[in-house]
């Protein structure tokens, strides 16, 4: 198979480029700049310059190609709206422009499970209803992103959208290293004591949703990812934080004081339009400090996904590739 990947730099791309190369595809993937470039090249793909706005260049580096995963976004949980418009949402329609341009049979989309932020995030299935405007500029855009995506499938290109919930594993470059960073710097404290349940889904596990997606997944249909039943927001960023080299704080604050602070920060960071990151906003409190629980019901009916590593191989890995050269 021929496929082009945008996102290849970085943390899910770079897997899922490894993954497609190693069984024997050729890869064609964005980059934006030489170290871009130069990241995707370490992985086995052949680099494609240029940005979500080449809608030109994409088209022509995408003939021939079989499918296109398109997994490239801001990722952040603060920034300006206009950035996260053209990214998110301008860049995935430029993407479906491309792809129908160069005549390529399939596009599989990452989303994101965000896109529910400021409504009911227990048990979510893809029939659960999403609010109308979610919370965060993030989950903003990727719902405006997602939707697009499933209204573009028809005949000439099947387009299919994954929605993991908590992408984690070893080499993670966006959650993870925020994460550590507040621990090392003593500014994280859990909500609630962090004792409510999380659905997480390994790199891995996505790789492998993507996948399946591409070959069997339903044109126009969404299908969430997870490493399988929730588990405890505390234990398991408390494993994974000790697989990492970092001791879990025991700091908590009650849910009423961080809804209180992130709404605080918010109002002050909008209206003195501060550009550094706030310590704590809604979405992420949203996201991170409350129950966000999904079922992959329907992938493993109709992909048949099995999200074959499971929550402690992960650790594992995470550990033993974390581990000093000559450490045991």
């Amino acid at each position: 198979m021929k496929a082009f990947v945008t996102g290849g730099s970085g943390f899910l791309g770079g897997r899922l480029i490894r993954t497609l190369v190693a069984r024997g595809d050729e890869v064609l993937a964005l980059a934006r700049s030489d170290a871009a470039a130069k990241r995707v090249q370490a992985h086995g793909a052949t680099a494609v310059r240029g940005d979500l706005d080449a809608t030109d260049a994409m088209a022509s580096a995408m003939r021939g190609c079989q499918v296109v995963f398109h997994s490239a976004a801001k990722v952040e949980d603060w920034g300006a709206p206009a950035e996260f418009e053209r990214i998110n949402v301008e860049g995935t329609r430029n993407v479906l422009a491309a792809a129908r341009a160069a005549s390529v049979p399939r596009l599989v989309h990452v989303s994101t499970e965000a896109q529910y932020a400021g409504g009911p995030m227990q048990n979510l299935t893809e029939d659960s209803p999403r609010p109308e405007r979610p919370i965060g500029e993030y989950a903003r855009t990727k719902r405006a992103a997602d939707d697009l995506v499933r209204a573009a499938n028809d005949d000439a290109l099947l387009t299919v959208v994954v929605r993991p919930r908590l992408i984690w594993g070893h080499g993670d470059t966006s959650v993870l290293p925020q994460i550590i960073d507040a621990v090392r710097d003593g500014r994280f404290r859990w909500i609630a004591g962090g004792h409510y349940l999380t659905s997480t889904c390994h790199v891995d596990n996505v790789v492998e949703g993507m996948l399946l997606a591409a070959e069997r997944g339903k044109g126009g249909e969404a299908y969430f990812l997870t490493d399988g039943e929730p588990v405890e927001m505390r234990t398991f960023l408390s494993e994974l934080l000790r697989a990492n080299g970092t001791e879990p704080p025991s700091g908590s604050i009650p849910r009423s004081v961080a809804r209180a602070a992130a709404a605080f920060t918010d109002v002050i960071w909008r209206t003195f339009s501060l550009t550094r990151q706030p310590p704590v906003t809604p979405m992420a409190l949203c996201l991170i400090g409350q129950e966000v629980t999904v079922s992959d019901a329907k992938a493993r009916r109709e992909l048949g996904y099995t999200a074959a590593v499971s929550i402690a191989d992960g650790i594992a890995e995470c550990a033993t590739r974390s581990r000093p050269p000559g450490d045991g």
